[in-house]
């Protein structure tokens, strides 16, 4: 069994934050990041990558093997190498990077925060959420009472308790509204909750002391709907004067399911009263769930996005090795003579080409992930999210959380579809990681919210109620770059596709404004194309500005660097004439779309 099986791309990452965006000028020591340095933090990136190549990453293989077991107490084993893996995490004390100052934490940037998710989610996707009670330690921080902190945050961080969210149910998926789970009141914040949740990620596991699970349930009178929502700190155990784990909850995982990928990630179905008292606090002691709950979920899509990202980046490098090694076939045009020398794979042109198409989409990918990263450093710059100064880029960062989930999901299991390609044969068996790669990636366009949730998210939430400001904003240094002459004649190719991409995609707006006057049936049959359609723009935008970066930087750079540097400009020249056209497919599709598949019979299909 392959055990290290993770190539990161530390050097790309570092690209990102140190050459591109520049966080050392824009973030770090500043605010709420005075206590971080450039040197630090790249330490910290080095070590985390230690970490992910090494003992992170070799439960991943094991542990899919293995699986997990439930008791009839409805208690989950996980195998003992993950267990091995997630120690190794909190032993390092990697759960207090991300956890700001005043919590004792590191308070590193997102930026540097996410990156290191990228290499964690990179060497195990398994593992990377039994991280989330950090998470949900720092959203209690924000909304919850005193006296809810006291138990939740402190204890929570230094005694590596895990964390959930519990938000769908057997007969709720994603109409979230429809949840039946109920609370009665108590006394006080305590309230007694009923129900059963489904598809919980990592709803039991036997690694921490203590699970806090964050649940949504309607109050007793609430109203229908979303509106009627309560969230609920419901812990497994209820923490004594000390903090320890005490008395057992009245909340157990009653099934864990049997799925096509991430085996060793134990999605449980939790039920509430069956065998004994639900307890939960109502967080802050305000009926605000729906909103308090998007805190976890928006760090859950960003999560998902970059899982993806990590995935497609790892699956590229290991196919890249292997197409340099494998040795079969002549070459393409020697192909009428038998006794011409076999090649390796990676002289032939269709390989190149599946190659050259996964770096643009891993390189991109990332790309994106980390701009958005930056952009939710500024916010914390400017005072957090409850400012209303940062309020601009507030809604910037919610434009971008789309595309980070949706496009790298989506895009990136058809990515996984191509790496698996390069190995052939090989791929398809489990000598190779490829096919685990394919089978863990495809949830990540099912979770949190499908693609097509996240695409009608951004059509009407994130473009269209603000009139299209912030998404004109957002495109407004993309259209800078594409009319300008950074990279000069070297890159006029490629600001010529991105300034027809830009214009496609603004008449697919223009179009998809007339035809929602029309019908709404219109954002149902386009929402993912157009979704698609702006992240190639951004993605290729990003990748044309590398370019600019890298070409600046081939003069005197080192022959390691000028190789790193040259196929960054490859990877954006390849992007925009190989992938960027599909913006222009889109809005041909998009103008000369209509509901006639509304109309087919359902008898018909």
């Amino acid at each position: 069994m392959i055990v290290d099986h993770y190539k990161s791309n530390l050097r790309d990452i570092r690209f990102n934050l140190f050459e591109y965006l520049r966080i050392q000028d824009s973030a770090l020591g500043k605010g709420p990041f005075a206590g971080v340095d450039v040197e630090s933090m790249d330490g910290a990136l080095e070590e985390l990558e230690k970490l992910a190549v090494g003992p992170w990453a070799a439960s991943y293989m094991d542990s899919d093997r293995v699986g997990l077991k439930l008791d009839e107490d409805g208690n989950v084993t996980l195998p003992p190498s993950l267990n091995k893996s997630l120690g190794a995490y909190y032993e390092g004390g990697w759960q207090f990077l991300e956890v700001p100052e005043h919590m004792g934490g590191v308070g590193a940037t997102p930026t540097i925060a996410w990156a290191g998710f990228e290499l964690l989610a990179g060497g195990n996707g398994n593992a990377v959420f039994y991280l989330l009670g950090t998470t949900i330690a720092r959203v209690i921080d924000r909304v919850a009472t005193e006296s809810q902190k006291k138990w939740f945050t402190t204890h929570a961080l230094e005694n590596n308790w895990g964390g959930t969210m519990m938000l769908t149910e057997p007969d709720a998926g994603s109409d979230v509204g429809a949840g039946k789970a109920r609370a009665r009141h108590i006394e006080g914040d305590i309230w007694e909750l009923e129900g059963t949740k489904r598809f919980i990620t990592n709803g039991d596991y036997d690694f921490p002391e203590n699970i806090v699970h964050l649940v949504l349930a309607r109050r007793e009178g609430g109203p229908p709907g979303t509106k009627g929502l309560s969230m609920f700190i419901v812990p497994k155990f209820w923490p004594d004067e000390n903090g320890k784990p005490a008395e057992r909850n009245g909340i157990y995982a009653s099934n864990v399911e049997k799925k096509l990928g991430i085996k060793a990630s134990a999605t449980c179905e939790m039920t509430m009263g069956d065998k004994g008292p639900c307890r939960g606090l109502l967080v802050g002691d305000k009926h605000q769930g729906i909103r308090q709950m998007f805190m976890v979920i928006e760090y859950a899509r960003m999560a998902v996005g970059f899982k993806s990202m990590a995935t497609v980046s790892t699956a590229y490098l290991n196919a890249l090795a292997y197409a340099k090694e494998r040795v079969q076939g002549p070459d393409l045009k020697n192909a009428a003579d038998k006794t011409s020398p076999r090649v390796r794979i990676i002289e032939h042109p269709d390989v190149r080409r599946m190659l050259m198409l996964l770096k643009a989409h891993a390189e991109g990918m990332r790309a994106l992930c980390l701009f958005t990263a930056s952009v939710q450093d500024k916010v914390l710059l400017a005072g957090g999210y409850e400012n209303p100064e940062a309020l601009p880029l507030h809604k910037t960062n919610d434009l971008l959380l789309p595309l980070v989930k949706g496009y790298c999901s989506d895009r990136g299991f058809e990515m996984m579809s191509t790496a698996l390609q390069v190995f052939g044969g090989s791929g398809f068996c489990m000598d190779f990681p490829a096919e685990q790669y394919l089978r863990d990636q495809r949830i990540d366009a099912l979770y949190e919210g499908t693609t097509h949730i996240q695409s009608l998210d951004l059509l009407f939430r994130k473009i269209l109620r603000d009139g299209g400001q912030t998404l004109m904003s957002l495109l407004g240094d993309a259209t800078a770059l594409a009319q300008g002459d950074k990279g000069g004649d070297a890159l006029a190719a490629e600001r010529l596709a991105l300034g027809r991409a830009l214009g496609d995609f603004q008449a697919i707006m223009m179009t998809m404004q007339g035809k929602l006057g029309e019908s709404i049936y219109h954002a149902g049959l386009h929402g993912n194309r157009i979704l698609l359609a702006l992240a190639d723009t951004v993605v290729a935008w990003l990748l044309l500005a590398h370019a600019t970066v890298a070409l600046d930087k081939l003069e005197g750079a080192s022959s390691a660097d000028r190789d790193y540097y040259n196929g960054k400009i490859a990877s954006a020249r390849f992007f925009c004439s190989e992938v960027l056209p599909n913006v222009t497919l889109a809005r041909k599709i998009v103008e000369k779309g209509d509901l006639k598949l509304m109309d087919v019979e359902e008898d018909w299909f």
